[in-house]
């Protein structure tokens, strides 16, 4: 017989019920035998109490009742002794059961067999990572529903609070004169835009990393996207006083499967990001290449480098490298997170590298055949 099946709960139960009968059987011959030698083979000259008691009970009951009633009792307690290690760990298992579900914690079971109770305590404690692990996916996404209104709080109230203090001045007719007023609704009205793109920004973000609508991809050149979105940022370029420079390393148009408008979305927020904090750098570099199977894309400024404790966290919503920078210099700090949310949603990948020469965003897609 297989030795799998031999060590299953069923036959470790079958093999101490036939263990109890076989001890209870022996025991009770033994018992037996001494009565019986004791009684009738050596009686004693003034037998004792307990000889009187016997052999009372053998005379008015009969030997088999007795002999069946000290069967039944040995049998249940041999069939106790033998099942008890089984019983025990049966019990461990629930008290651990109870444990992860009225408490919640992690509780790692001994697996101490090959039977159905060893598998048993493996899926346990399988099932206690798992629940552990999605108790911590909640507690972070809490932590992070949390830290998200509290962002957005933040760097709403600022522009709010300008406008309306701008606003409040001009009700109270405290202008001197026109040029006082249009002065003040100028700075309201950039406010206002400010405030309308980290609305933007924020709903963006939200879209891109609550999954929206799913996906529409399309067969498209990389280069062909990314060539066009920059001629469209020329004028950008122009007033930061930046130059651009492509560098091809790919001999032949870079196929990938994406949905245009997200890519440029993603793109967009990249070119803007390098013109923002490259302009000291007075240059924009992208170069194309393919490596393998993937098509990588490199936007390179040369500006100030970002700090090797901030390059972890330059991805993550409203963070900003440099926290003195005024929300209008500094953007929303959601423009990175939704270019990562994008390229994440693409199975591509991002990355970024900075020394004191220059700071690179390395993107990188799986190529389309043919």
């Amino acid at each position: 017989m297989n030795a799998k099946y031999i060590s299953t709960i069923r036959w470790k139960f079958i093999w101490a019920f036939i263990l109890s009968i076989v001890s209870g059987a022996g025991l009770l011959t033994a018992a037996y035998q001494l009565v019986h030698a004791s009684i009738y083979v050596n009686p004693e000259t003034s037998p004792s109490p307990y000889t009187k008691m016997v052999k009372w009970i053998i005379n008015h009951i009969g030997s088999a009742p007795l002999l069946f009633t000290a069967g039944i009792i040995s049998f249940l307690i041999f069939f106790f002794l033998f099942t008890r290690k089984i019983i025990s760990y049966l019990e461990e298992i629930t008290s651990g059961i109870q444990q992860m579900t009225k408490l919640g914690e992690s509780h790692k079971i001994e697996v101490r067999s090959a039977d159905e109770l060893g598998v048993l305590a493996e899926n346990i404690n399988v099932m206690s990572e798992r629940l552990q692990h999605s108790l911590l996916e909640e507690r972070t996404a809490v932590q992070a529903k949390n830290e998200l209104i509290t962002g957005v709080s933040h760097d709403l109230r600022t522009p709010l609070t300008s406008i309306l203090g701008f606003l409040e001045y001009i009700e109270q007719d405290r202008c001197r004169d026109e040029m006082e007023l249009r002065y003040y609704v100028d700075i309201a009205y950039q406010k206002t835009l400010v405030l309308r793109k980290l609305i933007d920004d924020l709903f963006e973000y939200t879209r891109v990393n609550s999954g929206g609508l799913p996906l529409v991809l399309e067969r498209l050149d990389l280069k062909a996207l990314i060539r066009q979105l920059v001629e469209e940022s020329v004028p950008e370029l122009n007033m930061a006083g930046m130059t651009l420079k492509i560098i091809d390393h790919a001999d032949e148009a870079l196929w990938i499967e994406a949905a245009p408008y997200e890519l440029v979305r993603a793109y967009e927020n990249l070119i803007t990001n390098a013109i923002r904090y490259g302009k000291a750098g007075k240059k924009l570099e992208i170069s194309f290449e393919r490596k393998e199977d993937e098509a990588e894309v490199r936007i390179s400024n040369f500006g100030e480098m970002i700090a090797e404790s901030d390059l972890p966290h330059i991805f993550e919503r409203f963070y900003r490298a440099d926290s003195s920078r005024s929300q209008h210099t500094g953007g929303s700090g959601l423009g990175l997170a939704i270019a990562k949310g994008i390229i994440d949603r693409h199975h591509g990948v991002i990355t970024a590298q900075s020394d004191m020469y220059r700071t690179d965003f390395i993107t990188r897609f799986s190529l389309e055949h043919e």
